[in-house]
């Protein structure tokens, strides 16, 4: 294979890729289970605070709504700050109808203080 084939390979599977999720940091209170879209399972929040989720669709461009589960029983709900995803442009037919909106990878959802900080560097 021709190395201009690899690297045209390379980037379009880096475009389907981040076409596909969305990726933000998150502090969750210890023993809760964080629900975003009202999706029917919860996310999985990594050791680092990392979640990586599905993007969303245009009525998240007010937010997206989530909540906060302890044994079943919702201690917590609010809306999460998203931005609209330049790439889905890139991904025609669907994400731009469909996907165009994802959480702000450049902040910091503290869901036990409240705050929807950007990061520290």
């Amino acid at each position: 294979m021709k190395k201009c084939h690899l690297i045209a390979a390379f980037s379009a599977s880096i475009l389907i890729v981040a076409g596909c999720t969305t990726t933000a940091k998150f502090i969750v209170p210890p023993d809760t289970e964080l629900y975003i879209y009202e999706r029917p399972e919860p996310v999985a929040v990594a050791a680092d605070g990392t979640v990586t989720t599905r993007p969303y669709f245009w009525t998240a461009a007010g937010g997206v709504p989530y909540s906060l589960r302890k044994d079943g029983v919702v201690v917590k709900v609010g809306k999460l700050r998203t931005k609209f995803r330049v790439v889905s442009l890139f991904w025609p037919p669907f994400a731009e109808a469909y996907w165009p909106m994802g959480l702000n990878s450049s902040l910091t959802y503290d869901l036990v203080n409240e705050t929807q900080g950007i990061k520290k560097r």
